[in-house]
């Protein structure tokens, strides 16, 4: 995939003229007919149906770099596409093309006693940068939804996943092209040399209004410390479920086991399970033997230990740990209070969850727990925009401005003021 094996100023001047394209594109996109994005979504998802046999030649070039490399079985799953997974992609895009386009829409409207009537209207952000590593379906998520929003991308994949980008990017260009749009609006950066990253960061002259990291902890470290734009990010996501004395003991064994087990390597995973002291004496023992048969490590405190021997001591740093793997840590608390306590102390403000039948204990920790996304009775395994009804997601954002939770398209825009008068003048 790397088309450039020069010298950092040719990658600075390579990525430059991305960021002069881009921001034209994004002129482009913020006037498009939304017909016209529609149908660049759904040809998307054709080409993407109708050339998944060289997307999965080109992810098995990427899976065989990754084995010899012996990356961890966490990782691969990330980085695997498979037939199911090609088709989530384009299904994924047809759901975007199917939402309401955000842009444009007013938000509120009022008229001030002067007779000026103001409205709130969305538009566009401008031009996203994306950074992401082993995932290489963002490519897909993140062009759509990007789309979708009136915004122009500029996408930087991981060098993991370099191949598998490259083959569902040539998809993406290909519906643009089809609805008549202008193939910059979607760009992805031909280098996979990491100073390309450091030019994005720092904004490439102004283009990029935002970016958007999507990868491990090092990478949006690196982003967060270095940008000089904007960003939307989580840093980790150490999600909890809690298992309160009122939790049906089936229902919190499914769900602990979905929450882990599911998939081990994605951000809403479940890290560690809380359990209520006054339900321990029943429930501990069950939830702790259906993960250790579903194939998952676990590492507990002493009653969780006490409770089967196959469970490993946890450290002071399981309960911080984002394991993104088959292992999760067990610790039993005196309490809701307590368990909020410890979701305080040691999550990552990303999901959590109770099981629980009384009803105004969930309502308190919805409350109470300060995390992008909240649930009750349901597994942490739903923190996915696509499960939330936004076709799809550029990543969760675990931040307090702006955007928040699952980043779809409306998240992906801004707002004006537009304000009209009939000759109105201010005095005084």
């Amino acid at each position: 995939m790397d088309v450039m094996e020069n010298s950092q100023q040719d990658i600075c001047a390579v990525m430059l003229e991305l960021g002069v394209r881009a921001r034209d594109a994004a002129g482009e996109l913020a006037n498009a007919n939304s017909d016209a994005k529609t149908q660049a979504l759904k040809m998307m998802a054709t080409a993407i149906r109708t050339n998944a046999e060289k997307i999965l030649a080109a992810n098995e070039t990427d899976m065989a770099v990754a084995r010899q490399k012996e990356r961890p079985d966490a990782f691969l799953d990330r980085l695997k596409l498979d037939p199911e997974r090609i088709e989530s992609m384009a299904v994924g895009l047809e759901a975007i093309s199917e939402l309401d386009d955000p842009v444009g829409t007013v938000m509120s409207s009022w008229e001030r006693p002067n007779g000026l009537a103001i409205e709130r209207v969305r538009t566009p952000l401008g031009v996203i940068g994306i950074i992401y590593e082993s995932r290489p379906n963002v490519t897909a998520d993140a062009g759509g939804l990007c789309l979708k929003s009136g915004n122009a991308v500029i996408l930087r994949g991981g060098s993991e996943s370099a191949h598998s980008s490259q083959a569902i990017h040539a998809c993406l260009v290909e519906g643009l092209k089809s609805a008549g749009l202008t193939e910059h609006a979607i760009q992805l950066v031909p280098t996979t040399d990491r100073a390309a990253v450091g030019e994005m960061l720092k904004g490439l002259n102004g283009s990029i209004d935002v970016i958007v990291p999507r990868g491990g902890k090092s990478l949006v470290e690196r982003v967060q410390s270095d940008a000089r734009v904007p960003v939307f990010a989580h840093l980790e996501g150490i999600c909890h479920v809690y298992v309160h004395e009122a939790a049906d003991l089936a229902m919190a064994a499914d769900i602990a086991v979905n929450a882990k087990m599911r998939r081990t390597g994605i951000c809403g995973a479940a890290e560690t399970l809380l359990v209520d002291r006054s339900c321990a004496g029943t429930h501990l023992k069950p939830l702790v033997s259906a993960l250790l048969e579903a194939g998952c490590e676990v590492r507990g405190d002493e009653l969780t230990q006490a409770a089967d021997p196959n469970v490993k001591a946890a450290s002071i740093e399981d309960w911080s740990a984002e394991y993104l793997d088959a292992v999760i840590s067990v610790k039993v608390v005196d309490g809701t209070n307590a368990a909020i306590a410890h979701i305080e102390q040691y999550g990552s403000a990303h999901t959590d969850s109770i099981i629980t039948d009384d009803q105004s204990v969930a309502d308190a920790f919805l409350r109470q727990v300060n995390s992008a996304i909240v649930l009750h009775n349901a597994s942490t395994q739903f923190a996915d925009g696509g499960e939330f009804g936004m076709g799809a997601e550029i990543g969760i954002a675990t931040g307090k401005m702006h955007a928040r939770g699952p980043v779809g398209v409306e998240q992906l825009t801004s707002f004006k003021y537009v304000v009209r008068g009939k000759g109105q003048t201010r005095v005084g």
